[in-house]
């Protein structure tokens, strides 16, 4: 996220709201949703497009494909998980969830919907798409055991932080002896250390841990069992990074993320909280960034 202009204060804070009011107040906002009458619920998710039309408008980027995507994809989401929780009351998982989080995930990590934004907030599209998955999933589909909850609670820090303190050494040493790890020294400053730790947590921790965790890893439990479930999210977690820093397939990249998915995914599980395995993910990102 750069050029914070006004303009763009204001439609995080759009995009935002959502995520907070099914993070901290998620049944009141699920029961909420329940009560209105049917094509409401459908429809309702339009209004997702208002931050991409606020934004387009304003720097005069508002092209009419997106914004006829940005209005129709959390319909047709809304849709689909509307039909998944009627033919799927026991939330096995079914076709219509696998469609919705294949559609979600591909397009954040081809970078499908990036063009519609300036840049230096396509981090922007990231958020609208994560508030299309949370309406859809929690307030529509109202899957259970996902653990989006942030009224932090100690163990979120004694879990997330003790999964870092495992992880840590071994990926340390696989990463160098890898040269995929170049250590350098650099000090910040702690309002500088403290703010990319919490742009890490908001922007890339919190969705990477909703989408592979609350969502993927949550729905193969169900059918899979928990070490299976941990395992392939883990693999599609790092299958996920393979263009990242490299033009071609990155295999260190995938190597070392798959072994990150795998504490991470043993940080949400314990006590199925999104917190925890966002304290681990943006911990290791944000060592990382700093001093390899």
């Amino acid at each position: 996220m750069q050029n914070a202009t006004p303009t763009v204060i204001a439609v995080l804070a759009l995009e935002l709201a959502p995520a907070a009011a099914f993070g901290l107040a998620g049944e009141c906002a699920t029961r909420a949703i329940s009560q209105w009458p049917r094509l409401l619920r459908l429809f309702m998710p339009a209004l997702f497009a208002l931050p991409y039309a606020v934004l387009g408008a304003q720097q005069h980027s508002l092209r009419w494909q997106w914004m006829t995507l940005y209005t129709f994809l959390p319909i047709i989401v809304a849709g689909l998980l509307m039909q998944a929780s009627v033919v799927d009351p026991e939330q096995n998982g079914n076709w219509r969830d696998a469609l919705v989080l294949l559609t979600l995930g591909v397009a954040v990590d081809l970078r499908w919907f990036d063009s519609a934004w300036p840049d230096g907030v396509r981090g922007l599209g990231n958020l609208l798409l994560l508030d299309v998955g949370l309406y859809g999933f929690l307030g529509i589909r109202r899957l259970t055991g996902t653990g989006f909850d942030f009224h932090f609670r100690g163990n979120d820090w004694k879990i997330g932080l003790r999964e870092l303190v495992f992880f840590a050494p071994a990926v340390i040493v696989l990463g160098l002896a890898l040269g995929f790890l170049h250590p350098h020294s650099y000090i910040p400053t702690f309002a500088k250390a403290a703010l990319s730790w919490v742009g890490i947590f908001v922007f890339v921790a919190v969705l990477e841990e909703l989408f592979f965790r609350a969502w993927v890893q949550n729905l193969l439990e169900r059918r899979l069992g928990r070490t299976p479930a941990l395992i392939i999210a883990s693999i599609l977690f790092g299958l996920s990074h393979f263009n990242k820093r490299s033009a071609h397939f990155n295999w260190r990249y995938v190597l070392l993320a798959t072994i990150a998915g795998i504490f991470y995914g043993r940080a949400w599980r314990e006590q199925r909280r999104v917190p925890a395995s966002a304290i681990t993910h943006t911990c290791v990102d944000w060592l990382w960034s700093w001093w390899f």
